[in-house]
């Protein structure tokens, strides 16, 4: 199987909610069996005898119970997800909702304990099997605990603040594999490497249109070894790339020799953007529930200070690493593989520049911004503040056409790691 296989195959399997349920409800036959033969060996049986007839009516009303709480949850999630990704952004259901393990666990549980019980109901007819009973009352037991806390659950995880910490860890999680250098240090910023002239050749893309969701390096890095020359990625992570449209440059007079088909096996494509490999993605959908929060239909400015504290955290976790590491070499130091990644002015410019056009206008988001581009001039190197400076004056000048009286103006121009009532004062 290819390794674009694979990923894709591991990404799918990452975000779907069904494979658990299907795999409890798997468990659930076999148990079912191998309980029942286990109650066959042992002969064992409760303190007190319990008639077939009641055995029947617990276990009807435990089958009962069971299915309703499978109804309720999905049902519930399903129109909480939508409200969720209405208020906040689409893009939250896929990359955080979805791959939640609790939820798929709870649903699994709740599936293992209905089919239980129905298999154990349609073997009560002539007597009571008190081992698989005494299982089937263990699990309702625990599928009640179970509900009353993914409703507890799910009611916290669905707010904003719950969202936009969650996609704040995954985003350092991706800015640690995509810059694993930390700055040590004077930092002088790398040279972002500059074009290489004609290829000799060029591989299209053959297949059906898509987003380049990630690559595997080592694959890339062994064919141009073998090829002897230089492979460069014409697109980033996280590009469209349409089919026909050039996907790899190669360089050297033995470019013809690496394999097109071993190179673009090496990229997995999908429909929409996934996080693993993606470093901007992660700020790409916080950015997006700071300016849906901040259009007229909902006016919500605290959640957009919510997802700017989370953009303050991702950016210091970048300004600290080296960036432009575009290059891959072989053994001998000779460059191999060229691709390349977003430099520290497309970190600043995606985190700042969308919200300070929704946002300026309202204090808390001005105020915010502020603190956040002003700690950062002062936590980070120096080579990282032109891009700050820029966008605090960009910041002023929007802030100069938005307030026309002298009060607002001084008090948006106040930095505020609150948004609105713990302004800095000297």
């Amino acid at each position: 199987m290819e390794w674009r296989t694979r990923y894709v195959l591991k990404s799918y399997l990452r975000s779907s909610m069904w494979l658990a349920p299907l795999a409890a409800y798997v468990v659930s036959l076999v148990a079912i069996r191998v309980l029942g033969w286990m109650d066959d060996r042992l002969q064992w049986q409760w303190a007190w005898q319990l008639s077939v007839d009641v055995v029947q009516n617990v276990l009807q009303m435990f089958v009962a119970a069971m299915l309703s709480f499978i109804v309720f949850t999905f049902s519930s999630l399903l129109v909480a997800i939508q409200i969720a990704s209405a208020q906040l952004t689409p893009r939250i259901i896929a990359t955080t909702l979805l791959r939640d393990h609790t939820i798929r666990l709870t649903a699994a549980l709740f599936v293992l304990s209905f089919v239980f019980d129905l298999g154990l109901l349609a073997r009560t007819q002539t007597a009571v099997l008190y081992v698989p009973l005494t299982v089937s009352l263990v699990l309702t037991m625990t599928s009640i605990g179970a509900f009353l806390y993914l409703m507890d659950y799910a009611a916290r995880l669905l707010r904003p603040v719950s969202i936009v910490w969650r996609l704040g860890e995954e985003g350092l999680k991706v800015i640690d594999e995509v810059y694993p250098a930390k700055i040590k240090g004077p930092h002088v910023p790398t040279v972002p490497m500059p074009p290489l002239g004609p290829p000799a050749r060029e591989i299209p893309h053959a297949g059906k249109s898509a987003i380049i969701l990630a690559v595997h390096f080592d694959t890339l890095r062994l064919e141009a070894e073998r090829a002897g020359g230089i492979v460069e990625i014409a697109f980033r992570v996280g590009d469209f790339v349409a089919t026909g449209e050039t996907l790899f440059r190669l360089y050297g007079a033995s470019a013809a020799a690496a394999d097109g088909g071993r190179l673009r096996a090496a990229v997995a494509m999908g429909p929409e953007r996934t996080i693993e490999q993606d470093a901007t993605f992660a700020l790409r959908v916080i950015v997006d529930i700071a300016i849906k929060a901040l259009s007229r239909a909902i006016n919500d400015p605290t959640t957009a200070v919510l997802a700017i504290d989370q953009l303050h955290r991702l950016l210091r976790a970048v300004g600290r690493r080296h960036l432009h590491d575009d290059v891959i070499r072989d053994a001998s130091g000779q460059m191999c593989v060229l691709f390349r990644t977003p430099d520290w002015t497309d970190f600043v410019q995606l985190s700042c520049r969308e919200i300070r056009l929704y946002g300026a206008e309202n204090f808390q988001v001005a105020r915010r911004l502020r603190a956040m581009l002003e700690n950062l001039q002062k936590a980070l190197p120096e080579a990282r503040r032109a891009a700050l400076r820029e966008e605090l004056e960009l910041l002023d000048g929007t802030l100069e056409r938005s307030n026309t009286l002298p009060q607002d103006l001084a008090l948006a121009r106040t930095p505020d790691l609150q948004g609105l009532g713990a302004g800095l004062r000297s």
